[in-house]
């Protein structure tokens, strides 16, 4: 594994490809962001921003979606995977908002993880995007990432990738690198083809030398 200043290394240069770089789901209040990031799971960004602008139009509050035919909900997200489950949990996540939190999106890891079709990756993009609390959340571009560069252990499962960059990366930049790896590996260290040719990072990455 890369030790926490070679990782450190690796972080700054991929920052140094993407200072910009930002949550891509499109949303004006944390009530959109949880609903997209739920809607988001094993499906892209772009697909969860085509069916959102007409979700929240027809469904602009909790109360709304809480309300709203199961059916009008599967109408209107049937484009992106899982919509069927994805339906579900997002009315009942607007549910338990109107039931046990006045309608208002909760700031805590704890009381996120308790609403239908919230886990721990969903809950960290929400209090990291939303209300700027410090927060890896690791997808699968990050974890493979992670992986890749030997920054975490080969086997280890989400929960130990987090705790690991925790360890590796200053607090204060928890967020922002979340971000700067998930471009870095959705638009560079691919999954299919990597651009290790090109990579500013190759000469410390033993999985990219041996892909050349």
């Amino acid at each position: 594994m890369l030790s926490k200043a070679k990782t450190m290394e690796a972080i700054d240069l991929i920052a140094s490809m993407y200072p910009d770089a930002e949550c891509e789901l499109v949303h004006k209040n944390p009530f959109e962001l949880l609903t997209a990031v739920i809607l988001s799971a094993q499906t892209t960004d772009v697909s969860v921003n085509k069916v959102t602008p007409y979700l929240f139009e027809k469904f602009p509050t909790p109360q709304a979606l809480a309300e709203g035919e199961l059916t009008e909900i599967e109408e209107v997200i049937k484009t992106i995977g899982l919509y069927r489950n994805k339906a579900k949990h997002i009315k009942g996540c607007s549910q338990k908002l109107v039931a046990e939190f006045a309608g208002e999106v909760p700031k805590t890891i704890k009381e996120l993880v308790s609403l239908p079709g919230v886990g721990k990756k969903t809950a960290n993009v929400v209090v990291s995007t939303a209300f700027g609390v410090p927060a890896i959340a690791v997808d699968t571009h990050v974890e493979r990432v992670s992986k890749r560069l030997r920054i975490v252990k080969q086997s280890a499962n989400v929960t130990e990738v987090e705790e690991t960059l925790m360890k590796k990366i200053p607090k204060e930049r928890w967020s922002k690198t979340h971000h700067q790896l998930i471009f870095f590996g959705r638009y560079h260290c691919t999954a299919r083809k990597p651009k290790c040719e090109a990579c500013p990072l190759l000469y410390m990455c033993a999985e990219g030398q041996k892909n050349l």
